[in-house]
């Protein structure tokens, strides 16, 4: 009876193992089979837009429009170089959208630490103000900032009219903050005590703790300027000096798309961000979680 005993004991832990191990597995078929279908879904209209710049309008708007790839990119490219100078255009994007990226983060991320690190009169208050302009709708202050950035400083098509009014975003400083926080600062004191001043604790202890917090920062900056049309709409009246999206716009007309060369700018457009996104994916997880630490 005893041996019995001793058997019915351990096989009961194994029997709840297989069970547990079941139903994990259970859980991930499902959620695969939950999540398959949803990237394809978000996927599919990424794969008509690179299939459709290989193939001519007639091709496109034809009763069964093509689903496999076509040999007209070139075709369609030559179209779009022509009528946009896109390759000029794309390099003023990669070169706002670069800068915009670093001195952003920079500047971002000095005033992060300051608001998390630093005790100073005003500190929260100040902070409060800031974040208060979040509700402030972006159209409104368009007109004051056309207004000294053209008339005033007289950045009208340079890379610095885009640049400068959003280079101090208020969700970046909120995010850094969130990031710092989390920072102990037993290690900055221990820094201090070994002789390095302020700007070396921040650079060399301070900013490489949070180097997921900045991987994730940088994809959301560039992501912003390498998107945006509306200001660079504005401020940059030259054809020279247009972005990718307002070059792509101009392909836009009230009379005539030319949809084939619209696709293959798309299509180009979005290869730096994918690159960008992939070189830093493994971070990008981890410093979304570590922005959303609290007080």
């Amino acid at each position: 009876m005893t041996s019995q005993s001793a058997l019915l004991s351990q096989s009961e832990p194994n029997d709840t193992n297989r069970r547990l191990h079941a139903r994990r597995r259970l859980s991930t078929v499902l959620l695969h089979a939950l999540l398959i279908p949803l990237a394809l879904l978000f996927l599919a209209p990424l794969y008509l837009m690179a299939v459709f710049s290989t193939h001519p309008d007639s091709a496109i708007f034809s009763p069964a429009p093509p689903l496999a790839f076509g040999n007209a990119f070139i075709e369609n490219f030559k179209q779009l170089q022509a009528d946009t100078n896109f390759i000029r255009a794309l390099g003023n994007s990669l070169v706002i959208s670069t800068l915009y990226t670093l001195l952003s983060m920079l500047l971002t991320s000095m005033a992060g630490y300051a608001f998390s690190k630093y005790t100073f009169p005003g500190r929260n208050v100040l902070f409060g103000l800031i974040l208060a302009t979040l509700t402030i709708p972006s159209f409104v202050t368009i007109i004051p900032q056309f207004i000294l950035v053209a008339r005033d400083l007289h950045l009208s098509n340079t890379y610095w009219a885009v640049l400068l009014p959003t280079l101090a975003n208020t969700i970046g400083i909120f995010y850094m903050r969130q990031a710092f926080l989390t920072v102990p600062d037993d290690l900055l004191h221990a820094a201090r005590i070994d002789g390095a001043n302020e700007w070396r604790t921040f650079w060399q202890i301070a900013l490489p703790v949070v180097r997921p917090a900045l991987a994730a920062l940088a994809i959301l900056l560039f992501l912003a300027s390498w998107n945006d049309y509306l200001w660079p709409l504005i401020v940059l009246t030259q054809k020279d000096s247009y972005t990718m999206p307002v070059a792509l716009g101009t392909l836009v007309g009230l009379t005539r798309v030319s949809w084939g060369a619209l696709m293959v700018g798309t299509t180009i457009a979005t290869l730096p961000f994918l690159a960008l996104f992939l070189a830093l994916q493994r971070h990008f997880v981890a410093g979304i979680a570590g922005g959303a630490v609290k007080d």
